[in-house]
């Protein structure tokens, strides 16, 4: 068979197995989008408790994500430039939200920052609690959410040739400076597509938010509530909703933020 004969067939297995794994995402957004009834879908966008939920659950990821950025960021370019005991450790411990199940996640963010837990018994004389209120739905995003904006920006600082922050503290710069000036423009739009997979995953999250903080409810318990109490009719118009808007603002800041490169 000749060469280009092969290539193609290549091209085509492949092409064929991806298009699958595409249409395996886009199938169930789809039906949900396209089930929902016109009328029933609109009357969501009047349903003041679904804007709220909707509004609360883009706000508590966004304050996650700044939280993180924060701190991650940081942690984020130790782990990409410096080599020290016990760094593959630390990587171990950014991971492990990934693989606990995020129910267990919301039962041991309860013995912590519960009423009764290790930092919110010591907070709560101050009046500073965690459970039903945004700062817990905050923590829970946070904790499920940060692999993602540690991660993508730890390779994208790493993708950064150490030689340009080399030039720039010959030439008199702090280190301080060369991280801001040198290093972070040329990662940022690493950490910022970080940024914007921890946020979408943050809007997303359920299992660890109910346990900590189910009032008020984000978007995700509100949609669960509704499905449990009056079946798949009342809840499809609130999950349409919030898939759309997830789609929407989740494209916006692709496009103009993340723009494709040329080639």
């Amino acid at each position: 068979m000749p060469m280009s004969q092969k290539s193609r067939l290549f091209d085509l297995v492949f092409s064929t197995l991806g298009s699958l794994l595409a249409l395996f995402v886009i199938l169930p957004l789809a039906a949900i989008l396209f089930s929902a009834a016109p009328r029933a879908f609109w009357q969501a966008f009047a349903d003041p408790e679904v804007l709220r939920s909707v509004g609360l659950t883009f706000g508590a990821a966004a304050i996650a994500t700044a939280l993180a950025l924060v701190s991650g960021v940081p942690l984020a370019y130790l782990l990409a430039r410096r080599r020290f005991r016990g760094r593959r450790l630390v990587e171990a411990v950014v991971n492990l939200p990934v693989v606990v199940p995020h129910t267990a996640a919301g039962v041991a963010l309860l013995l912590v920052f519960g009423r009764r837990g290790l930092i919110g018994s010591a907070l709560a004389p101050l009046g500073v609690t965690f459970t039903d209120n945004l700062a817990g739905i905050v923590v829970a995003m946070l904790f499920v959410s940060l692999p993602f904006l540690v991660n993508t920006a730890r390779d994208a600082f790493a993708l950064v040739d150490e030689e340009y922050e080399r030039v720039a503290l010959t030439d008199g710069a702090s280190h301080w400076q060369a991280f801001y000036l040198v290093t972070l423009p040329l990662a940022w739009r690493g950490v910022l597509g970080g940024a914007l997979m921890m946020w979408a995953r943050g809007i997303s999250e359920f299992g660890a938010v109910v346990i900590l903080a189910y009032h008020p409810k984000i978007a995700p318990v509100l949609v669960w509530e509704r499905f449990e109490g009056f079946g798949l009719t009342a809840a499809l118009p609130a999950a349409a909703l919030l898939v759309l808007a997830a789609l929407v603002v989740f494209a916006i800041l692709r496009l103009i933020l993340l723009p494709e490169r040329e080639s």
